[in-house]
């Protein structure tokens, strides 16, 4: 039986960076080929970074992607690396019209390109094309109808591309009806919570109707909203699992797989789902199944990366997104207003994660109602994480707008939140910071915030983490510094004293919310799974405590529209996933 050594990069690329993402196909090919690699995969969209967006609508972006692949494939070879098929994801158009979905030749494609010998010797475009979620491909792309078979070393490998594997049908059948011996693809799949686990079945089952072994190589890093948490898996035709790489990591997968020769009577012609088979032969030599071993690779045949926690890899989301809006959009620092409370608390520990202690920057801005321990508490964190404190009242600031207004009530509390917004957002023009907006999702769902006050800023790190979860999370890190022997970031009295926004004197959030594992029940029900009025109160809950809230989430729209981006980790965070129209008299109430 031959051996294809197989190397999955498992890496980051930037959306419209295409030296830059070439730059690394580069790098990354050469270490394959130092493993003895015998084939070489980049994700989805390597080439372009993902998702592109409108940008796919630039007939000069897609231009300057089709001249980058070439380039690419021309110095792959000037640098002695042209007798190694590497596999790329990029952005491509059609060469042909398509009547079905009313679009001319020349549209664009979600493309995988395999490079050897200088040249593009196989291209193929996403079948399955997705239009739910964060997707909109079906606004971008046109779907490719092809089935693509590449030959290396004595082995057909049945090409797809991330979607293909989700959806019935299409290419996974198809390469069972090409017998193919390895069905690689190739994904950029966005991370959501508990989407590893649904990730590993899907594989399994797709190897199982292929009659192959799976390779699935994710991406890793961040674009905007969204994460990427690598995860690359190995299936053999039954379902077990031969590799398995990290989490949220770049790295270089090697391993050896023993896979059925290629038949010389391998079908042709149109097969499954309309799909024609492209056949591409490489080389028919086999290597044989007794062939050496990589010396140093991270991961062989059998290879298991340790799986993450929940709460681990929920926070290790977090802090990879903000790592990536950072780093990727040019900022230096950032600058949280410290207020004493567990949001900001978490907000900072994830940034000193993220960048650094030395990167962050945090400001306590109290005011008359400010209690001593939420300024201590401030103070504690910045002792504890070392990141840079300045205390900078806004009691002047807040007596001199009260003068010449006379603020009564509601507008009384809210000038404090804007005086903060608008001293962060002046220390970020003065010192080039990007400031954090600290509100998680149970605050953002039912309109707990104020405009202009504590939902300024370029990022908001935990807009999708419900306030159950903030708790969760922040116990989670505290005692994965103690398991390390390091100081926990976060003041315990941080943890446990009552949420307040701390506006008018003895202030609490349950003055104006339920208690939030109910509130937050009741959200997920709402929002994450679209429930309606009377399916939430089936589900146990007071009627009229699902009215209140669900009020609340309805006319709070407008201010969700105007919050920053910030990191996705569920399946239906506030932006694209979930859009509802601001002007709207529905309501599920009545």
């Amino acid at each position: 039986m031959p051996r294809l050594r197989l190397a999955l990069n498992q890496i980051d690329s930037t959306v419209g960076d295409l030296a830059g993402n070439a730059e690394a196909v580069v790098r990354w090919t050469r270490h394959s080929a130092g493993q003895g690699a015998h084939l070489v995969a980049f994700p989805e969209m390597m080439l372009t970074g993902y998702p592109v967006e409108d940008l796919a609508l630039r007939s000069s972006f897609v231009a300057a992607s089709r001249a980058a692949l070439l380039s690419l494939a021309t110095r792959l070879a000037d640098e002695g690396l042209g007798g190694l098929p590497v596999v790329v994801g990029h952005l491509d158009r059609s060469a042909t019209a398509r009547p079905k979905y009313g679009q001319p030749a020349g549209a664009p494609q979600n493309a995988v390109a395999v490079l050897h010998g200088g040249e593009v010797v196989l291209s193929l475009a996403k079948h399955h094309l997705p239009n739910y979620g964060v997707f909109d491909e079906f606004r971008y792309f046109v779907p490719g109808d092809t089935m693509p078979v590449l030959r290396v070393r004595g082995v057909d490998v049945a090409l797809a591309v991330c979607e293909d594997l989700w959806q019935d049908g299409g290419r996974v059948p198809a390469a069972r009806s090409a017998r193919a011996g390895l069905l690689l693809s190739v994904n950029a799949s966005p991370y959501e919570r508990d989407k590893d686990d649904t990730r590993l079945e899907l594989v399994r089952k797709r190897a199982q109707e292929a009659g192959c072994t799976t390779a699935y190589l994710a991406m890793a890093g961040g674009q905007d909203e969204l994460v990427f948490d690598g995860d690359s898996i190995v299936v053999d035709r039954d379902g077990t699992v031969l590799a398995r790489a990290p989490q949220f990591t770049e790295e270089c997968v090697v391993l050896d797989l023993d896979l059925p020769a290629a038949g010389a009577d391998a079908p042709t012609g149109v097969v499954d789902d309309g799909l024609r088979i492209d056949r591409v032969v490489l080389s028919e030599e086999p290597v044989p199944g007794d062939g050496p071993a990589p010396s140093d690779g991270p991961l062989l045949s059998g290879g298991h990366a340790e799986r993450l926690d929940d709460d681990e890899e929920v926070y290790a989301a977090l802090v990879a997104g903000l790592r990536a809006y950072v780093t990727k959009n040019g900022f230096r620092s950032v600058l949280v207003g410290l207020s004493g409370g567990i949001d900001s608390a978490l907000v900072a520990a994830i940034a000193c994660d993220a960048v650094g202690a030395r990167h962050v920057y945090g400001v306590s801005m109290p005011s008359r109602y400010s209690s001593e321990h939420s300024r201590g508490d401030a103070a504690e964190l910045a002792r504890r994480t070392g990141l840079n404190f300045r205390t900078v009242a806004i009691e002047a600031m807040f007596d001199a707008y009260m003068g010449a207004l006379g603020l009564t009530g509601l507008a009384e509390e809210n000038l404090q939140s804007r005086l903060r917004g608008t001293l962060l957002m002046a220390l970020s023009n003065q010192e080039g910071h990007l400031v954090l907006a600290p509100g998680n999702k149970s605050e953002l769902a039912v309109g707990y915030s104020t405009l202009y006050g504590d939902s300024v800023g370029g990022y908001g790190p935990i807009k999708d983490v419900y306030k159950t979860s903030v708790f969760r999370l922040a116990e989670w890190r505290n005692r994965a510094a103690a398991a390390r022997g390091q100081t926990p970031p976060i003041p315990e009295n941080s943890i446990t004293k009552p949420p307040s926004a701390e506006l008018r004197p003895g202030q609490v959030d349950t003055d104006s919310l339920p208690d939030y594992p109910v509130l937050d029940a009741i959200l997920d029900l709402y929002v994450d799974r679209d429930r309606g009025a009377d399916e939430i109160v089936a589900a146990g809950y007071d009627r009229e405590l699902v009215t209140r809230t669900l009020r609340m989430v309805d006319t709070a729209e407008y201010k969700r529209r105007q919050y920053p981006p910030g990191t996705k980790i569920s399946a239906k965070g506030f932006g694209r996933d979930r859009r509802l129209p601001v002007t709207n008299r529905w309501r599920e109430t009545g």
